[in-house]
């Protein structure tokens, strides 16, 4: 098993891919070419699409939905199932779990908040979580806001859906399968633990500053900004060559690793 299994039981839509590090070919080839943080962001994870499009309106308190196949009727929404899905679930599904298909799309109990799936349930290795987010660096719709969460996905095989905050009344708000809706990370448990968030500090004023402190800013800041034959995109040249670096350890030390298990035979 590999970091992270997708399991994409609508069959319908794109399939989850990796994030590209030009956010779905968005961005400039400048900021592609030279802004490493950015463009480290943008390919930092999977892509996850709608199984359709859908289009919503919300009146500030309740909604009514429409699908391509709809014949351009509108319906109340509340709990909707994706078309013609249960009915393959009940056919594929144990009998425990016959009729337990996940809604595709509900409006919470806080009318504002609604509840979207993607198709997709996912299991990570052990001790590893899943971050859903809005796709790094892409434009987002005015009509809402979608809200992050962490799912520990090593022990919850459920459906992977997200909420977002409905802000658009009154209008059409179209939620695309053309693009990706989610960008999901993974993250290790450890790395968001109560004892690793509180173990931090801050230095406040700048006197505070130590001289191993004033060094790293020397050749951070000042050394590539006096050198007058310094390259554009520095820092992304420096790390391309470390993930290089980290590659070739990675597969030296499989090779290594595979050598030694024929050793065993």
């Amino acid at each position: 098993m590999g970091l992270v299994s997708f399991y994409k039981i609508i069959s319908d839509g794109i399939p989850p891919q990796r994030a590209r590090r030009s956010a779905a070919g968005t961005l400039p080839a400048r900021a592609i070419r030279f802004c490493e943080p950015v463009t480290s962001a943008s390919g930092f994870g999977w892509y996850i699409f709608l199984p359709m499009e859908f289009s919503v309106v919300w009146d500030g308190t309740e909604a009514i939905w429409t699908y391509p196949g709809a014949g351009g009727r509108w319906y109340p929404l509340q709990s909707a199932q994706y078309p013609y899905f249960s009915e393959c679930f009940d056919k594929a599904t144990t009998e425990a779990c016959r009729g337990f298909a996940p809604p595709f799309l509900t409006l919470t109990d806080d009318h504002a908040i609604l509840q979207i799936w993607t198709g997709v349930i996912a299991r990570t290795m052990p001790d590893w979580s899943l971050l859903l987010r809005a796709p790094a660096n892409l434009s987002r719709s005015r009509g809402y806001d979608m809200l992050e969460g962490i799912v520990e996905t090593d022990r919850w095989f459920g459906p992977l859906f997200t909420n977002v905050r409905l802000i658009g009344s009154n209008v059409p708000l179209q939620f695309r399968a053309d693009r990706p809706f989610l960008q999901i990370q993974p993250v290790h448990r450890s790395t968001y633990a109560e004892h690793s968030l509180n173990d931090f500090k801050v230095v406040s004023g700048v006197e505070a500053l130590s001289a191993e402190d004033w060094n790293a800013y020397e050749q951070t800041v000042v050394s590539t900004n006096t050198n007058p034959s310094r390259r554009l995109g520095a820092y992304a040249v420096a790390a391309r060559k470390r993930r290089a670096l980290e590659r070739s350890r990675m597969a030296r030390n499989a090779e290594a690793e595979e050598g030694s298990d024929l050793d065993d035979s």
